[in-house]
């Protein structure tokens, strides 16, 4: 029901919105809010075992469309903010469980943060994202808009998940359980980083650089149809390959790669296990 009336009004797009479909709008928020709906989801079918929910995208398009520009401040903020008054800041309390660090982090409203997540300031989580239960959101980190962050992941200082609202059947960057990205990390363009995988310091996955595995000797890449993929307990660095042609050999440069060094074991567990420590 819900979805069928979001299709319904964002393809009419009238030229104002009544109460109606502002109280609608605001069941469909309250639904992101409280992670009933979601912009993707799992989906044993799926190559990527992921499915994205483009009817949900259209939801929060909607609510951007619908919205006007307002000022906005929390609280005994001494700072003023100006942005549309369909995504204000997101409401928590106590109840919630949710350890929110004081020092300058902003949720926006439309998005699932589950209990027992952590957000060390500043960071910021965008509408339409998903971050479950455990997780840490870490200073100077970003999950961007319809992100999907799985169980007892670590996103560290300074990584950055992007987000991808736009086009609506593009699936958005999916980190599942129990994933450590290292710092200044980016994952972008609807990357899927498998469970338990852990990213090292400054990696960059994206739709463009191939993901070469040292430990099996494939070569993981975006195609047309599928987004890169980083497999189950993989260890991913960043790299360097040769360029093999032309200006670049005669110069000797070398050219950005995330390369797999090896699959999770006992002695990549004892480097990590003290990140339950800080939770």
């Amino acid at each position: 029901m819900l979805r069928a009336e979001i299709e319904r009004l964002f393809d009419d797009n009238p030229g104002r919105y009544s109460e109606l479909d502002h109280e609608l709008f605001q069941r469909f928020k309250n639904a992101l809010n409280s992670g009933e709906i979601r912009a993707a989801e799992p989906d044993g079918s799926s190559k990527t075992g992921w499915r994205v929910n483009a009817w949900v995208k259209k939801g929060i398009l909607l609510g951007f469309r619908m919205g006007h520009i307002v000022e906005m401040c929390s609280d005994g903020s001494q700072q003023d903010f100006f942005d549309k008054s369909t995504f204000p800041l997101k409401n928590f309390s106590i109840d919630s469980g949710v350890r929110i660090v004081p020092g300058g982090s902003s949720i926006r409203d439309g998005c699932y943060v589950a209990k027992g997540v952590t957000c060390m300031p500043p960071m910021y989580i965008n509408a339409g994202a998903y971050v479950d239960e455990g997780s840490m959101i870490d200073s100077h980190a970003l999950v961007g808009s319809c992100a999907q962050i799985g169980r007892k992941c670590h996103i560290s200082a300074g990584s950055q998940i992007g987000g991808v609202l736009e086009p609506v059947g593009a699936l958005p960057v999916i980190v599942e359980e129990d994933v450590l990205i290292g710092g200044n990390c980016g994952i972008y363009e609807g990357t899927v980083v498998k469970r338990r995988a852990v990213l090292g310091t400054g990696t960059v996955l994206n739709r463009s650089t191939p993901l070469y595995d040292l430990a099996t000797g494939e070569v993981h890449s975006a195609t047309d149809d599928e987004p890169l993929v980083v497999p189950e307990n993989a260890v991913v660095v960043a790299g360097a390959r040769s360029v093999a042609r032309g200006r670049g050999k005669d110069w000797n440069l070398s050219l950005y790669t995330p390369v797999i060094v090896k699959y999770r074991d006992a002695r990549t567990e004892a480097k990590i296990q003290l990140e339950d420590l800080l939770r």
